[in-house]
């Protein structure tokens, strides 16, 4: 449901770099990171980050490099053209800590190429003239051979974007995503993985002969839910099955001595959106062993220090944080925690780039209070290298993390106050049920889409919960809504309701509920359960789980959640279906949805929209003309926004 970009690692539902918060009539851009990475010798940070044209609009995307030592030193552009307007990223270090390779389409800005600069001479090198997408490019261990990911003649980068519309006979086109490697020095491309397997992720094996691949048959969007771990020769291109997960899996890491190949297994309904527990399997396949069984946290990036210790970042009680397992002992040690974001690219589950040293590193840093800045320096002793959004202020109220209980269980949330917070009166909530399911709200510096912190500017406040089903309190609890939804996390929302207005100044009568994707979906379901609520806003919501499954692109999810296809147990999907208990609904409703949504699709926004119209339930749809999953017209995303505001002042004020 809420999805994360194909190849990137995935947190945040947003494919716009450039950040515009808007409140009581004031903006400022706020300049936006893509991805961090520390040189493998730790001298060095190199960043993506959105430019600025001569004219002061929003350029393309560049990339820097700066030296960590001395502090004074400036950062220096890394490009392909002299251009401003380029699109440059996906960058990776060489193993001597030398060369960048990077994306550019400098040359052509429908088509990215590969390139290799020399971080000392500063010219770069293009190494490829395909067409297609290329993604995640990662060196040779002995540096002369550069990996990527290559899907050719692909009409579609990110499954978030709005479908391509449908007509005439609708035929299975697959477009696979493969595994090629370039030569350094000549330039000789080959494609490696065989044609009809889509890879997710790969990671070579420290001697460069093999890579480990998270890989499936048939379409990429659909079939990452079903995705298997294998091998892969370098030479021969022969692929062996290693491991075939009961669930998800994501983050293929070899062990420093090759004799191990880690992952992260758990319950994702999101591709790039990770959480689970940390999973260690011989290259030659045999069981798996969870070495993080009982883990109160939700791992989600890792890297190996030792052959012995792993270190992983984590989603944990709504904070993030960094650890280490020792796989003899299983102990497990944290390093650091703290609330915010901390990823190695916009798109990154909570994690790090981390140096050959395995101390030294590089993140994204932002908070809700704090705008994104690059960080690098020792695990957990960060220091920040980039000051591009020194100026940028919050225009929202203070963040409180919230704990209560709820069928026997601690759970957590965040509660937003309002600008300008006085104790002395009482205020207007609004309820966020968040995306996923699997997934956890942080204290993280909000995005243009669907910024719902603009609703503290405006006098409410906010509250997001995390609710069973969400990452953060291990994998038990991130499997606790299985063939439940509606159920338990519903219990769970309304259990923090009844906190936030038993201990703070809330208006029990003026209280809203609002979400996008999974949190539409819980929008339309609450407003079916309770008429607590006196006015709901359901972004890209699910209405009937029946025919949902007929009608997305990525099916493959609910097979895990549901325990079956709809066709082979109907009851238990229309057991969660709002349409099921629709003619409760009392609550005013506005409904939002993208036209060529292929994750939540808007015939299901209109389904529920109908039926309320029919039973005279006062009601609005919007179906935004080209767009998908996520709305990357500004004008659109601005108008969702006010369209909002505005529904929630008219019923709550």
């Amino acid at each position: 449901m809420k999805r994360g970009a194909v190849r990137f690692a995935a947190g945040i539902v947003s494919t716009c770099f450039l950040a515009t918060i808007c409140a009581q009539g004031q903006s400022s851009a706020v300049r936006s990171f893509r991805q961090a990475e520390i040189s493998p010798d730790g001298s060095r940070v190199a960043w993506v980050q959105d430019s600025v044209s001569p004219n002061g609009d929003a350029g393309g995307i560049s990339i820097y490099v700066q030296e960590l030592k001395p502090e004074s030193s400036k950062p220096r552009r890394i490009s392909a053209s002299d251009g401003n307007i380029d699109n440059e990223d996906n960058l990776a270090w060489s193993p001597d800590s030398r060369h960048i390779a990077f994306l550019s389409d400098a040359e052509d800005h429908n088509q990215s190429q590969l390139y290799v600069t020399d971080i000392e001479k500063g010219a770069a090198r293009k190494l490829t003239s395909i067409t297609g997408s290329l993604a995640d490019p990662s060196w040779s261990p002995d540096g002369k051979t550069i990996a990527f990911l290559f899907t050719e003649n692909a009409p579609q980068a990110n499954p978030l974007n709005a479908m391509l519309p449908e007509t005439g006979v609708i035929a299975n086109t697959v477009y696979e995503q493969r595994l090629a490697l370039v030569d350094v020095v000549s330039g000789n491309l080959r494609e490696l993985s065989p044609p009809d397997m889509y890879v997710y992720e790969y990671d070579w094996s420290p001697d460069g002969k093999n890579f480990a691949l998270i890989a499936a048959h048939g379409a990429g969007d659909a079939n990452w839910y079903v995705a298997q771990l294998y091998t892969l020769g370098a030479e021969s291109g022969q692929l062996k099955p290693v491991y075939k997960p009961n669930l998800q899996i994501a983050v293929p890491r070899w062990s420093p001595d090759g004799k191990s190949i880690a992952f992260i297994e758990g319950l994702m309904s999101d591709e790039g959106v990770i959480g689970g527990d940390i999973f260690v399997v011989a290259p030659t396949g045999g069981p798996a062993l969870d070495v993080t069984p009982d883990i109160a946290a939700s791992p989600s990036g890792l890297y190996w220090q030792t052959p012995n210790k792993i270190l992983f970042g984590e989603d944990l009680d709504g904070q993030v944080g960094i650890s280490t397992v020792e796989l003899s002992s299983g102990a497990v040690s944290q390093l650091w925690e703290g609330a915010g974001g901390l990823r190695s690219s916009i798109f990154g589950a909570t994690d790090i780039s981390l140096a050959a040293d395995g101390r030294s590193s590089a993140a994204l840093r932002n908070s809700s209070d704090h705008a994104p800045e690059v960080w690098a320096g020792p695990v957990g002793e960060w220091k920040q290298v980039t000051h591009a959004n020194q100026a940028a202020r919050s225009d929202w109220g203070e963040m409180k993390s919230l704990h209560w209980a709820s069928d026997g269980m601690r759970i957590q949330g965040w509660l937003m106050y309002p600008k300008g917070y006085d104790p002395g009166r009482h205020y207007p909530m609004v309820v966020v049920a968040h995306g996923g399911p699997a997934g956890e709200e942080h204290t993280v510096w909000p995005y243009r889409f669907f910024n719902t912190y603009e609703l503290s500017a405006h006098g409410y406040f906010v509250f997001y919960p995390n609710p069973r089903g969400s990452f953060g309190q291990g994998e038990k609890f991130t499997q606790g809504n299985v063939k439940d939804f509606g159920y338990g996390d519903f219990r769970d929302i309304m259990a923090g309701v009844d906190e936030v207005i038993k201990s703070y100044p809330v208006d029990k009568n003026r209280v809203g509920i609002t979400g996008w994707s999974y949190g539409g979906y819980m929008t339309m379901w609450a407003v079916t359960q309770t008429n607590r609520f006196r006015a709901a806003v359901a972004g890209a919501g699910i209405a009937n789980w029946q025919s949902y499954y007929g009608e997305n692109d990525i099916d493959e999810w609910m097979i895990p959640y549901f325990g079956g296809s709809v066709y082979d147990d109907p009851a238990v999907y229309a057991k969660s279906a709002p349409i099921t208990f629709i003619k409760n609904v009392k609550t005013p409703t506005l409904v939002l949805v993208g036209e060529r949504d292929g994750e939540c699709p808007a015939a299901q926004s209109r389904e529920f929209w109908h039926a309320l119209k029919t039973l005279g339930v006062e009601t609005e749809l919007v179906i935004y003309p080209g767009e998908g999953h996520v709305f990357n017209q500004a004008e659109h995303q601005k108008d969702a926004m006010e369209r909002l505001i505005s529904w929630f002042d008219h019923y709550l004020k």
